[in-house]
């Protein structure tokens, strides 16, 4: 069934993030949050006749943030043309080696329950489970049951805008937002190099890191070093 914008924009208001992990995004590592998405049953927003409350388990892993530029993102593949077209506006307006951060998320979507009892109550029970287990990176978000994906990409952006500037802070500090003369920043030859790493150990498949050099327009600075590579496997 096709979601006009109409109840998404619906979907994204109607969100409340009810709990808010007490860290921010890991800015050198992979970061694992636990959500619990709560709503009433779609069939109450309809008849408004039940007291049961449903409850999604997952979890939402964001990869550590890179630093890429819009030359970057415009050589990745998945996107539409539109996309495209807003990348190459970005090189129009702010030059193609312009920094910035690329955050990737994955989500695991885990149990579903449907609890015979008022959301208000069920709120309580899984705060007191979180506090008692201390874990700093729970969170409980307050959705819509048939777009609870939204609501949870509306969490996605929250966390990510909240994280931004601390990621931003301690990557500057570390000197790796710096562009090289060529345009590609230190964090990406850093990126580079764990691929290497890992391509030497059969730990990654040769096309990739192939692909990674070419989105960077790196690959005949690299070429031979990778062809070595290549034939000692």
């Amino acid at each position: 069934m096709r979601i006009d914008d109409e109840r998404i924009e619906d979907a994204v208001r109607h969100t409340e993030i009810l709990r808010l992990p007490r860290q921010s995004l890991a800015t050198f590592g992979t970061t694992n949050i636990n959500y619990y998405m709560v709503t009433k049953p779609v069939y109450e927003e309809i008849t408004g006749k039940s007291v049961e409350t449903v409850v999604r388990e997952g979890r939402v892993i964001a990869e550590r943030p890179r630093i890429v530029t819009p030359y970057y993102m415009s050589q990745l593949e998945g996107f539409s043309t539109n996309a495209k077209r807003y990348f190459n506006t970005l090189i129009q307006n702010y030059g193609e080696n312009a920094p910035g951060l690329f955050y990737t998320y994955r989500n695991e979507p885990g149990k579903l329950s449907i609890v015979n009892d008022e959301m208000k109550s069920v709120l309580e029970r899984l705060n007191i489970e979180i506090e008692k287990r201390g874990d700093p990176l729970a969170t409980i978000i307050k959705g819509q049951d048939e777009l609870w994906d939204v609501s949870l990409m509306r969490f996605i952006y929250e966390i990510t805008s909240i994280s931004m500037q601390d990621n931003l802070s301690q990557l500057f500090s570390r000197g790796l937002i710096e562009v090289d003369k060529v345009g590609v920043p230190m964090d990406a030859r850093m990126r580079i190099e764990e691929l290497f790493i890992k391509m030497a150990k059969g730990e990654l498949n040769p096309d990739e890191l192939r692909k990674e050099l070419d989105r960077w327009s790196l690959f005949e600075e690299y070429q031979d070093r990778f062809f070595r590579l290549l034939t000692k496997r």
